[in-house]
């Protein structure tokens, strides 16, 4: 079976995705598309004079919506034409009316895969998306908290002084300001960080929000990040192009809340397999809440 992935958007995000997904051999066949012809067959271009050079071969295509309709993935990952923002949300009017836009264009082709969406504001353009392509919730996600997960582990793994992989626990929330470190989830080995601190020694809301800021420091120093979420996305669309039923802290669908938003979820095949449901603590319920508010007054704006 061909695995094919297109990618609509191939900005720094867009083209980072589609490196990664070329260079770990992820798919065989990607389609790059972007309102800038030019700037989809100029990646794609130098995509293919990587050929020789990797360890398999995929087939690059540019600039071709009906190519997408045997996809099994596309990935969403239109930008704002300014970059450097502190808070997501302003991204939302220009952001949402480039992804209506799209949307449309990918299901016209006859899809019916997979859609995984990095544009911000992420939980609530991943709901515009959901809403204007008519797919299940289980077939459209966004990757959420995935990289501010990501983070997390950096930061705890670099104060703990242990490789971030050996770190366990989730970021949940919008991926944006209202996001919360579920330190409850939060452990290495098993044992909760908690624990693993010296009574005092760990300032909790100081390394949380290392979490919080660290794309904006990111931001003020090259003009946007990249290589965090395009490796994340692209271990997304692995999970679905391969069935791995693994879990990833996602912008799923909560149908209590009415809201896309982050929290661990299955990811196979199909999308979103099942949403999972950690036990939080009291304050971890209230910011889940709070931050679920947050995603739908701005969906709803």
């Amino acid at each position: 079976m061909t695995r094919k992935v297109g990618i609509i958007g191939v900005g720094h995000v867009g083209a980072d995705t589609a490196f990664s997904l070329v260079t770990q051999g992820l798919c065989d066949v990607l389609v790059l598309i972007d309102e800038n012809e030019a700037k989809a067959d100029s990646q794609a271009l130098e995509l293919r004079d990587m050929a020789s050079l990797t360890a398999s071969r995929v087939q690059v295509i540019a600039n071709d919506y009906a190519a997408l309709e045997d996809a099994e993935v596309v990935v969403i990952a239109v930008g704002p034409k300014t970059l450097l923002r502190e808070d997501r949300l302003e991204e939302l009017a220009e952001t949402r009316a480039a992804v209506s836009e799209v949307t449309p264009k990918i299901i016209a082709s006859g899809f019916n895969g997979v859609i995984i969406n990095i544009t911000n504001p992420c939980d609530v353009i991943t709901q515009v998306i959901q809403k204007v392509s008519r797919l299940p919730h289980a077939q459209v996600l966004g990757t959420g908290t995935s990289l501010d997960t990501a983070r997390m582990k950096r930061v705890v793994g670099e104060f703990f002084s242990v490789d971030p992989k050996s770190v366990n626990g989730y970021v949940m929330g919008e991926h944006g300001e209202s996001q919360f470190v579920a330190w409850s989830t939060v452990n290495i080995g098993g044992c909760p960080v908690s624990e693993l601190a010296v009574e005092g020694e760990a300032n909790w809301l100081q390394l949380e929000s290392a979490v919080r800021g660290g794309g904006w420091a990111i931001l003020q120093g090259k003009g946007w990040t990249s290589f965090g979420i395009a490796t994340a996305t692209a271990r997304l669309v692995d999970a679905v192009l391969s069935d791995a039923q693994s879990v990833y802290p996602v912008a799923a669908w909560d149908d209590a809340k009415q809201v896309y938003i982050g929290q661990p979820a299955i990811v196979g095949k199909g999308g979103i397999v099942k949403r999972l449901h950690p036990k939080l603590t009291t304050a971890e319920n209230a910011a889940y809440e709070s931050s679920a508010r947050v995603i739908l007054d701005a969906f709803n704006r």
